[in-house]
């Protein structure tokens, strides 16, 4: 099969970063389905696997965690899918990746793929999907008003790819205000089409800008973008009992701060539930099912940013290169092997 990998950790810079292989197809376990991949999307994992995991000329390293595409055969212990169906997913961080023509992913992990979407748009949502959803509504709780705090949210980067995805879920399926943060004229339009009622510069102090938009103080707080002037600032806005998440990988951080209001914290890992294969796997598939159906539905819409063409080193390298960056607006995603 074509794939995609590494076989030396080199800069990105490198135009042998990634390298065009033909591997065997990967082996099929109990839960699995083989799933011929259509089309790829690329995250910050992928470039974090790049510079952390080992690899050689006989081990090469095939990164890619979301994947759109159609199961191809099934193990002996699958019940949820059979050959022909068309899947999404973000897979798990603990085996190889999806920048293969054929993957092996376990079923549990697994959605049906949006029948309104192309396979493209619907690799993009995978690992933003699972993201968000896990940390607004599995951890925080934000969709149970029994059993969280009432009030506005304030979502952190409202124009990148789990931030949107955040603020759509909670417009969509909660009926909190949402505040998100945006530098740009255009992010801040793109948060608000997305179904941000205010938009906040996160350069400028939030207690300001929240009161010029009549709010005291928040209930919950979703961050992608955990800095220290960040981490003042939920502070001083966050109501007594309210609730942060985060999804980044933050400097230490003072938790004192939040000791005075009994303020609860809370840290995401998407992959968590596949890397320690927990009971509640089966979670993420009805995650994925819920969101393609908020799609479908009308509730909910493709995150995709920029098509970067086929799946190849070149291709690939360069959507590595765009992420890297840090200033991406949506997904970047890759369809078809040529």
């Amino acid at each position: 099969m074509k794939a995609v990998a590494h076989t030396v950790i080199r800069d990105i810079d490198d135009p042998r970063y990634l390298e065009d292989l033909t591997l065997e197809p990967p082996t099929l376990g109990a839960h699995d389905l083989r799933v011929r991949v259509e089309a790829v999307a690329v995250n910050p994992i992928d470039l974090k696997v790049h510079g952390r995991r080992p690899a050689s000329a006989e081990a090469p390293v095939i990164l890619g965690f979301d994947a759109a595409g159609v199961v191809e055969s099934v193990g002996a212990a699958v019940a949820r899918f059979g050959v022909g169906d068309p899947v999404f997913y973000a897979g798990s961080v603990a085996r190889s990746g999806c920048n293969a023509e054929l993957h092996c992913v376990d079923e549990r992990l697994v959605g049906p793929k949006p029948t309104t979407l192309d396979f493209a748009d619907s690799a993009a949502l995978a690992l933003t999907g699972l993201t968000a959803w896990e940390l607004l509504f599995d951890l925080m709780a934000l969709d149970d008003d029994a059993h969280s705090p009432a009030g506005p949210v304030l979502v952190l980067g409202g124009a990148g790819g789990v931030a949107s995805m955040a603020v759509q879920l909670l417009a969509a399926f909660t009926d909190r205000t949402v505040i998100a943060t945006a530098s740009q004229p255009d992010s801040a339009e793109h948060a608000r089409a997305l179904g941000a009622h205010h938009v906040i510069d996160y350069r400028q102090d939030y207690r300001d800008q929240l009161a010029a938009a009549g709010i005291d103080d928040v209930a919950a707080i979703f961050s992608t973008h955990t800095t220290a002037f960040a981490w003042e600032n939920f502070a001083r806005v966050i109501r007594p009992f309210g609730r942060i998440g985060f999804i980044d990988d933050p400097a230490p951080l003072d938790v004192s701060l939040l000791k005075a209001r009994s303020v609860a914290l809370y840290g995401e890992g998407m992959f968590n539930r596949s890397v320690f294969a927990t009971d509640d796997m089966i979670r993420q598939h009805e995650i994925l099912t819920r969101i393609a159906r908020g799609i479908d539905g009308g509730r909910l819409n493709a995150t995709t940013g920029q098509h970067f063409g086929t799946i190849n080193a070149a291709n690939l390298r360069a959507a590595h290169r765009h992420v890297a960056a840090g200033h991406a607006r949506g997904k970047a995603v890759l369809s078809g092997f040529g």
